[in-house]
């Protein structure tokens, strides 16, 4: 089955972004909703995946640093949809956002246990990074898109 992969800076759907964040990455470590989100918001580009159903079931947010480097952030897929491509279909909806917006690179800052789906992506380690809430170690990952 294909799902359709939105790209949006819709307020109206964010609202659904931020509750798959939310259940995804921070509340199996008892976090708060507010750290599903950051300022940059406004500016960022989010893409999701709705079920047949309407239901937000995968999503991921591509923001511009600097010197047209993007970076990959927020990336969650509903745990019952994991392991059906549907991560895949965000990163490359992304990936081609970056591409329309003249980025010349991604970065990104993958958990550990997401390093085998960012590098057969083609994406590579650039350095073991942080360790989020002294729990979740982190890399510093990248792509060039030229």
């Amino acid at each position: 089955m294909r799902f359709k992969v939105h790209i949006s800076q819709n307020p109206a759907a964010l609202d659904k972004i931020l509750q798959l964040r939310y259940t995804i990455l921070r509340a199996p470590w008892k976090q708060s909703i507010e750290s599903a989100t950051d300022e940059r918001e406004a500016d960022a580009y989010n893409a999701y995946i709705n079920s047949v159903e309407g239901e937000l079931i995968a999503c991921g947010r591509l923001q511009e640093n600097e010197n047209k480097v993007g970076q990959i952030r927020y990336m969650a897929v509903n745990a019952s949809w994991q392991g059906k491509g549907l991560g895949k279909s965000i990163l490359l909806a992304l990936e081609a956002k970056a591409r329309e917006l003249g980025f010349i690179k991604i970065e990104l800052q993958a958990r550990e246990n997401a390093l085998a789906f960012y590098k057969s992506n083609g994406y590579t380690v650039d350095e073991k990074s942080f360790l989020l809430w002294g729990q979740i170690q982190h890399y510093k990952m990248s792509k060039p898109l030229i």
